[in-house]
Parts: C-alpha cells; structure tokens; sequence
C-alpha cells in the first residue's frame, strides 16, 4: 500500500460519515474553516493549519475556488496493508492544469469520501478522491522488476526438474528497505494477477509499525477471519496454521505477505496448496523457504522519480527546470517515500523552484550514525518536519502512540487536546505534506518507513511526563467511545442510553448499526491500544478500564461465543496485570473466564490447571464467589475426564460452602450435580439421596420445573438400581409437576420417560397413551425434537457440564 494520490483540484461534495460525531451533512463546526484558534495553538485558516500562508495559492491553478484549500493534496490509498505506505509509485494523477503548482482539496470534513472496494460512503473521507479507486491509479516505473516476477510465476521449480508436483504455493518475494515502495509494487503485482484467482486475495501485515513482529497465531487468525473460518478460541500457533492450511487446500488464492521479519512467519502461513500463491515482501532474503528467489527493489529510475515529483510540484516548475529536477530524484536516491515527502514541500510552496528544494535537501546534514541508504529519506523527512508550525510538528510526532500507526481524527484529538474537527483538519494536512496517508472509512495510517522518525523526535523534544499525558488521554477517549459502543446496544430509554445522551455528540453513536460498524472498523486497533497499554505498566488502572470496557462492547453486539478468540487475548491481558500487581481477585476472574473458554474448547486439563489457580487466588483474596465457583468448575473438569470420585469430592466441598452461606439456588444446582457423578460411578443410594434434595431444593426455592427435573432424575435412578415399582410412582409425580411449571417440552419429554418405564413393566397400552399425549404436545414435531426439527438434549436433565457465570 505505497500508494500515493495527488489533489485533483475537486471538493467532491459533503461526505457522509458514520460512527460517533458524524454529521448529518456538510461541514461541521469546529476550527475547520473558521478563522478562529483552536485549543491546539494553530489558528486555522482555509487551507488548513499546515498550509502555505494566506495569498500563495493565487499561483495554482484552483485560484479563487471558495472551497478548496490553499495546500496541495496527497492522499494515500486504502487497499491491503503496507509496512510502508507513503513510500510508493502509485499515482492518480490530478486535474490540474499542469501550467503550475498542483494545488487541490485536502479532503476536510466536508470532501469526499468512498468505501474502499464499493460505492457506499464511508466514515470520513476515503482512500481517494471521489471518482477514483485502485483500479485506475498509475504506476510508475518498476517495469522490469514486474517483468521478472511475472516470469518466476511460470519458472520451474526445484520439484518440477525433478519430476515431482510441487507440495505447496509458490512464493514470489519482494526485497528492499522500507520506504523503497517494495510494498506499492507488490500490490501493483498482486492487482495484476488476482483475476487468476477464483478465492480471493488475501492480505497480512507481519510487522508492526514499532518494528515487532506480529505472532504467526495472529496473522493466521486474521486471513482465517477473511475466509469466514473461525479459530478456535485460545489455540496455538500450530493448531491455527493447520487449520488455515487445511481451509487453503481447496481454493484458489493470491496471499500478501507484507513486511515479513523472518522466514518462519512466512513458512507457517503458506498454503499446501500449489494452486495458490504468495507474494512475499521484506527487508531481505527469506533463507531457509526453498525454492525463492527475491526481487530486490531499489530507487526509481529518474524518469519515474520526475513523474513522481511533477505529480506534486506540476509540469511547469519541472519543465523549466528539468535538470534540478533530475538533481532532486538523485538527492532522494530515488526512494518513493523521500520523493513523496519533496513533493509534499513543493506543493505547499508554489513559488518555490525545484532547485531551492535541491539547495535545501544538500544542506540538511547527514546523520552518520544512520545506515547510508537511509540517509536520503532521513534528509527529506528532516527538512519537511521543520518545516511544520510547532503545535503541527507536536500533533505529527503524537501519532507514533497510535495503536498499529493507525488514526482517525478522534484519536489525534485525545492525543494533541484538541477538538475533532481541529484533528481532522491537521491530518488533511499532514497527508498533503506526505507524513500521513489516508486509508479506508475515514481513517488515516502512519507509514511504517517514517514511524521510527516519529518516534525518535517524540523521545528527543517531549518529555516523558507529556507524552504519557498524550497515551492517557488517548486511552480515556477510547474508553469513553467504547462505553458509547455498548450504550447503542440498549433499548430506548434504559439507564445507559440515557447517559449517552448527554455525552458529547462526539462521543455519540446514532444507532446500533453505526457502532457496530465502528468496533469492526476499530477492532485491531483497539486490541492493540489494549496490548500497548498493558505493556506500558505504568496505566495499568486506564488499561483495566480499557479492556473491561472493550470485552463488554465485544459481548453486547456479537455475543461472547463469536467474540471468544477476541475474548480470550483480553483476559489474558487481565491477567497479566493481575499478576504484576498483586490484584488476586482480578486475577482469579482472569483465570476463570481463561478455563472456562478452554474447557469449551475442549481443552479440559489445561482448564483444570487454571481452576485450581483461580481457587488459590480466590483464597488469597478472600472471595468467597470466586472459591466457591473455582471448586464446583475443579469438580466439573474432573468429572468432564470421567473422575468421578475427585468431582464428588470437590462438589462436596463447594456444597458445604454454599450451605454456610445459605446461597439456595447453588445449593439446588451443587445437590443435582452430586447426584448426576454419584449415578455415572453408580453409587444409587448416594445418588438417589443427593436428587431427592435438590428436589427439595427447587421446591423451596419455588421453582417447579426444577422440582420435577429434580424427581425425573431420581427416577432414572431409582430405575438403574432394579427398582421399577419406585421409578415409575417418582415419574408419575414428575409428570404432574411438570404439567403445574406450565412447560409442554418438559412435560412431553416426562411422559416419554414414564411411556419408557411402563413398556418395562410389561403395559404397552398405557405406555401408548403416554406417547400420544407427548406427541400432542410436541405438536406436529416428532418427541424429542426442539421446533427446528432437530434432536435436542433431555429436556428433564439437569446438564453435567460446567456452567458459565
């Protein structure tokens, strides 16, 4: 995604917006446009807080438009996700005439905006200008580079010289440095080729913008997201990996590996599968995958690198200057990312040559302590950053603290302090100037080339007590956007829309719709801010408020079974701070909700070993809750492996508990499941005994349904220990408290039990009458079929498994 566009002269219309804040049309209030200074310092004018002063743009081609800003725009397309975005060679070019300085619309909160991949607007403004989508940006140079890669698609490999079917997909790499444009050219590739692949193509990022290297689960995760597979949640790197191998086995896919650390990243996430293929993009060679030759990618030649700049600077400062232009490419090294960042300072300049920048760039000084093929980049970025008014410098250095380099202009305004509108309007600008490229639903990324620049200007210029003040702030704003999240989903006037009402509107989701598409949007951003926070140790209050806040959104619009791999990472992260401080009851709950998502993944010694620790953390904080629900989860695991004497034990020993603490509605649930492990070790008497009082239990308790759940089983019982006088006379009173509960289900599937018993004793003509009269009530289903038809579970059984909270 090194993809740039340039301004085409156009304001597009309004632009609507979803998610918290939209407006419901045209431009908002705010320091957008109005003249008047705003809480960041800037004082903003039409042409933004980042743009030339007021009267240049009388030289560009746009003079006099009422709309349009005096800056020129660049703004960075949306599809796939590059490790470097701004440094590409993917152009739309613009409408400008061509007589000058290119100078157009930075996409405010009134330009335009699409959806990336469809017609329907987005949040915010999209990718590109109105009008124009991937499909018709142009590519600049790489030609031979794209030559040789399509010719090592049909090269032979190793297994076909020697006569064998290749065993898995061929995998072409791309090499070269970040801000080479390796990723813009893998993508060119990949639009080239992916007609010729019936599934799809499949994108994955396998380096954050800080340099870490995403987990091979992850980036599994989410390619299995993008083919509709769900990942168990909780498993392991290799379960994950075979799972999306297996779902490559039948299709035919284009993978994007981008940005790779290692080859083994690369090799666990490759389909066996020699119908699919991968394209590969990294620093360098990936050795130990056979088979692979990298394309190594490095400037531009210098006409490409011309074009490039003519696109910002227009064709008139390059026409009559056409050898400091090719002084300029030169001075860049041809990187498309320091090219981007030149021409960003020419079009905001429109009465500079193309020489004065040539002038400046050579007497920005080298950095010797940085590799020599950084060295053009870091200069370009240099000149252009102090270039920047000091509130916009500030502003640009915080959005290295955005979660996977990626903004929107709710984040920018926690950061800086200042208004949304404000933000929105500082990141127009920033794309304009090459720092920033706009993305997909109205959001913006940083581009992985320049984040260490931004980062280490942020340690150099801000002190740490500041800059911790920014990450705070930005946690509490998404804090306070995720309890509004979970407020859509209530009903109208409940508590909780009630309080959303009187949030800003900023803050405000219009309907439940906006805001689940707002935490689709924002999920792996919002799970990394969760990740950062916690690994920062020193917000570990905001950051147990920002997971809380984010499991119960993720609850409330998906329901905990789909967000359970989500889910799982999040309690983790609970645990995690539990630990490091000493919070044993946040702990125990962590442990707990962990076991509980591995016993329902069938992972059943490993939720063992986590109730037991949740026992002793419960203990140590002196929760009786969290104790008490440790050992009856303990019993459960147990009897889950078929121990049936360890299950009774810890029951029992929940049961004392909860007997002490008179909680009458465990005590019912402890009774039946003492009795259900006594039956299946076939203890009769003990179990008999234990169903006989969780009968009285639910009868205390006034819950007849339970009450006759409670004598079916007994009966089942009574009938296992050769005694069918008893069961059928226990079945009987069953079926007459099931008929006063009022639950047809439960008394039809009670009146099959007693149908069963009276066949054994030998009264086929009773039992006949039983089973029409569960029939009538079942209505036109079959016995034991819920209404969909299909077979359900006992309707009279308590259940064995472990229940949830």
């Amino acid at each position: 995604m090194d993809t740039v566009a340039p301004p085409d002269g156009t304001s597009g219309g309004p632009r609507p917006a979803t998610g918290p804040g939209a407006p419901p049309g045209g431009r908002p209030g705010g320091a957008a446009g109005t003249g008047k200074r705003d809480r960041t310092g800037l004082r903003s004018s039409p042409g933004g807080p980042l743009g030339p002063r007021a009267g240049s743009r009388a030289a560009g081609p746009d003079a006099g438009r009422p709309d349009g800003p005096s800056t020129g725009g660049t703004a960075a397309s949306g599809a796939g996700s590059g490790a470097d975005p701004a440094a590409g060679s993917m152009i739309t070019p613009g409408t400008g005439s061509g007589t000058g300085p290119r100078t157009g619309t930075a996409a405010g909160p009134g330009g335009a905006g699409r959806r990336a991949g469809g017609g329907e607007g987005g949040q915010g403004h999209g990718g590109a200008p109105s009008g124009q989508g991937e499909r018709d940006r142009v590519f600049f140079g790489r030609a031979r580079e794209i030559k040789a890669l399509r010719a090592d698609i049909s090269r032979a490999g190793l297994d076909t010289l020697a006569g064998r079917k290749a065993p898995r997909a061929r995998v072409l790499l791309i090499a070269g440095r970040p801000g080479s444009g390796r990723t813009s050219l893998a993508e060119r590739l990949v639009h080239d080729l992916e007609r010729g692949y019936r599934d799809g193509v499949l994108r994955a990022r396998l380096t954050e913008p800080g340099g870490e290297p995403v987990p091979v689960e992850r980036a599994a995760r989410a390619l299995l997201a993008d083919l509709g597979v769900a990942a168990p949640a909780g498993a392991g790197e290799d379960d994950v990996s075979e799972l999306l191998r297996d779902a490559l086995l039948e299709r035919r896919a284009l993978l994007l590996l981008d940005d790779a650390a290692d080859a083994e990243q690369v090799d666990a996430l490759l389909p066996d599968n020699p119908d699919c293929l991968v394209v590969a993009v990294a620093r360098g060679p990936l050795t130990g995958i056979p088979d692979v030759r990298p394309c190594t990618v490095g400037g531009l030649d210098v006409k490409a690198a011309v074009a490039l700049l003519e696109t910002y600077a227009g064709s008139v400062r390059v026409t009559v200057d056409p050898q400091a232009a090719e002084t300029l490419a030169e001075l860049c090294a041809g990187q498309p990312a320091a090219l981007v960042l030149a021409g960003g300072w020419l079009a905001a300049r429109p009465t500079a040559s193309v020489a004065d920048l040539g002038k400046r760039l050579r007497a920005v000084p080298d950095d010797d302590g940085r590799p020599a093929a950084l060295r053009p980049l870091a200069r370009a970025f240099r000149l252009a950053y102090e270039a920047l008014p000091a509130p916009g410098a500030r502003a640009l250095r915080l959005l290295s603290l955005a979660p996977l380099g990626s903004a929107d202009p709710q984040t920018l305004s926690a950061l800086a302090g200042c208004s949304v509108s404000a933000a929105e309007v500082l990141l127009d600008g920033f794309v304009a100037l090459g720092f920033v490229r706009r993305a997909p639903h109205g959001q913006y990324e940083v581009p992985g080339c320049l984040a260490p620049f931004l980062a280490e200007r942020l340690a150099a210029e801000d002190r740490p007590g500041e800059t911790q003040l920014a990450r705070a702030r930005m946690l509490e704003r998404t804090v306070r956007l995720l309890q509004s999240c979970r407020a859509a989903t209530e009903p109208e006037g409940s508590p909780a829309r009630r309080r959303l009402a009187g949030l800003p509107r900023a803050l405000r989701f219009p309907h439940r719709a906006a805001a689940a598409d707002w935490l689709d949007l924002r999920q792996p951003a919002l799970l990394a801010c969760a990740r950062l926070a916690v690994a920062d140790g020193e917000l570990d209050t905001l950051a147990r408020r920002l997971i809380a806040a984010l499991v119960r959104a993720l609850a409330a619009h998906r329901g905990t079974e789909a967000a359970a791999p989500e889910l799982y990472g999040l309690h983790g992260l609970v645990l995690d701070v539990a630990e490091r401080r000493g919070l044993h009851r946040e702990r125990a709950a962590a442990l707990l909700n962990l076991a509980d998502l591995d016993a329902g993944t069938g992972r059943t010694r490993e939720a063992l070993a986590r109730y037991r620790a949740a026992l002793d953390a419960g203990r140590l904080a002196s929760d009786p809750y969290a104790t008490g629900r440790a050992m009856e989860s303990v019993g459960g695991a147990h009897q889950e492996l078929g121990d049936w004497q360890r299950a009774a034990d810890w029951y029992g020993r929940a049961l004392a508990q909860r007997l002490a603490r008179d909680e009458r509605e465990d005590q019912a649930r402890l009774y039946g499941r003492l009795g259900a492990v006594h039956t299946y070790a076939g203890r009769y008497g003990e179990a008999l005994r234990d169903w006989r009082a969780a009968a009285a239990a639910y009868r205390r308790l006034g819950d007849v349904a339970g009450h006759a759940r409670a004598l079916s089983e007994a009966a089942r019982v009574q009938e296992y220990a050769g005694r069918p006088e008893d069961s059928l006379r226990t079945c009987e009173e069953a079926v007459e408290w099931a008929r006063r509960a009022g639950d047809e289900r439960l008394h039809a599937a009670l009146r099959l039990r007693l149908a069963d018993t009276l066949d054994r004793l030998g009264d086929p003509a009773a039992a006949r009458l039983h089973r029409a009269a569960a029939e009538r009530l079942l209505g036109s289903g079959s016995a034991g079929q819920g209404s969909s038809g299909h077979p359900s579970p006992s309707a009279y059984e308590i259940r064995s498994e472990v229940q949830k909270d």
